[in-house]
């Protein structure tokens, strides 16, 4: 990783200077320069360096969840209490879609069950090259319709749901917030961190921070040329949630942004979309960070506030008679 550069390290804030310099004195192979398999190994071996301590939760359940080709997709259920009828949250992990899973955001999903007081269930959606678009976009969708339909069975509420995710699980939380609107399905909340939503990387935080930021250009090309194949898949909406039609339906949204992430103007231009069509949405900036900072709660204190600000968007959302 290159040196942070230095017209921008006194607006980062100390901690995630500190952040970066250690990432680039351990000088560990990008993930683009690896095989598919071997960036899953390095993105899981360092998922949870910087991480707080795992949250202890009553109940956490691994189960499978079938796809709509007969697969049977990995999920993991976090309650904060043993009750029944628990409002939930459908989480979707980041990582290009090509990294990633269930086991790496395990932390963050506790935190959140922890934060909020509603169930999580993380799905491990099909990653690429193996499984490209829309692969992941219909797991998530089938995660969704297995929940609606059988959440109960496992003590969860089916008429209290939000979706969530982070980065390219955000993409995914964000098409299928709009797919249920589509199909008149309504949603409580959905909770997006720096989600990825534009068709084309050519915003102004794209070309600003495309190195030295943990996120970086030739990660994006990398990431999505494994996933999608075509100019037609980059601009299908399931990609791409800001070319989605608009619906009235559509769930309100909890939007979290890291000020120095090249996803950063994508993840405004979502929410102005949203809110010129009506739709709430809760927007905040966490200012002095990168992209993935929601991962590093031991070193960054913007991570906990994160954390804690999405709990309380989720309780308001899911428990909205407290």
């Amino acid at each position: 990783m290159p040196t942070p550069p230095t017209d921008r390290p006194h607006r980062l804030t100390s901690a995630m200077q500190g952040v970066l310099h250690r990432m680039a004195r351990a000088a560990r192979p990008a993930l683009h320069t690896l095989t598919p398999r071997q960036a899953r190994m390095a993105y899981a071996a360092g998922a949870g360096v910087l991480e707080i301590n795992r949250p202890a939760l009553p109940g956490v359940l691994d189960l499978g969840i079938p796809a709509r080709d007969g697969a049977t997709l990995p999920a993991r259920l976090y309650k904060p209490v043993l009750a029944d009828r628990q409002p939930v949250l459908l989480y979707f992990h980041g990582g290009g879609f090509t990294v990633g899973s269930i086991d790496t955001h395990d932390t963050l999903c506790r935190s959140l069950a922890q934060h909020s007081g509603c169930a999580v269930l993380s799905l491990d959606y099909r990653l690429a090259p193996e499984h490209r678009f829309p692969v992941a976009a219909n797991d998530a969708w089938d995660a969704l319709a297995w929940l609606l339909a059988h959440g109960s069975t496992q003590g969860l509420d089916p008429s209290r749901v939000a979706v969530g995710g982070d980065s390219a699980g955000g993409t995914l939380a964000a098409a299928t917030a709009v797919e249920a609107a589509l199909r008149g399905q309504a949603l409580a909340l959905q909770l997006l961190f720096y989600p990825g939503v534009s068709a084309h990387q050519d915003t102004d935080s794209h070309r600003d921070y495309a190195d030295g930021l943990v996120l970086e250009a030739s990660h994006i090309q990398w990431f999505f040329g494994q996933y999608v194949q075509s100019r037609e898949e980059r601009e299908d909406w399931r990609f791409a949630p800001l070319l989605a039609p608009d619906t009235e339906q559509l769930a309100p949204a909890w939007i979290g942004l890291a000020e120095f992430d090249p996803l950063f103007d994508e993840g405004l231009a979502y929410a102005d979309k949203l809110r010129l069509a009506g739709h709430t949405v809760d927007l905040e900036i966490y200012r002095g960070v990168t992209h993935e900072f929601i991962k590093m709660g031991r070193a960054i204190p913007e991570a906990l506030q994160a954390h804690r600000d999405a709990g309380a968007a989720l309780r308001q959302a899911l428990h909205p008679t407290e």
